[in-house]
């Protein structure tokens, strides 16, 4: 049964930092895409960052770049996003997402999500 669990969610006040995990199992790793997306209350889920299933290659959201940063640990099953000078606008539930390639392609995993909230 293949898991994505996210953590390191929270309330942050403007400017400042978090770093969200997602720990996955029940996969091979490193055969998968990891994205990270997000959906702020009354708006559509959007992309905010991708990495490749070797990460050598990553893409950001224009609104988030050169503020976060997506990293991948192969031999830990976790993906991480380092977030940055955090804006209120930056509020809304994150959610992990894993990408199989190759003969994997046709699966598609998500996590349950996590709360970030930026506010003073």
């Amino acid at each position: 049964q293949v898991q994505l669990v996210e953590s390191g969610g929270g309330l942050v006040q403007p400017g400042g930092s978090l770093r969200l995990s997602c720990a996955a199992s029940g996969l091979t790793f490193s055969n998968y895409a990891l994205s990270w997306y997000r959906q702020a209350q009354g708006k559509e889920r959007e992309l905010v960052a991708a990495i490749t299933s070797a990460g050598g290659i990553t893409n950001y959201a224009d609104s988030v770049k050169g503020r976060f940063t997506i990293s991948r640990d192969n031999a830990k099953n976790t993906v991480y996003l380092q977030m940055n000078s955090l804006k209120p606008e930056d509020t809304a539930v994150y959610y992990c997402n894993a990408q199989g390639t190759g003969i994997y392609y046709r699966h598609n995993y998500w996590g349950q999500g996590t709360q970030v909230t930026v506010s003073s």
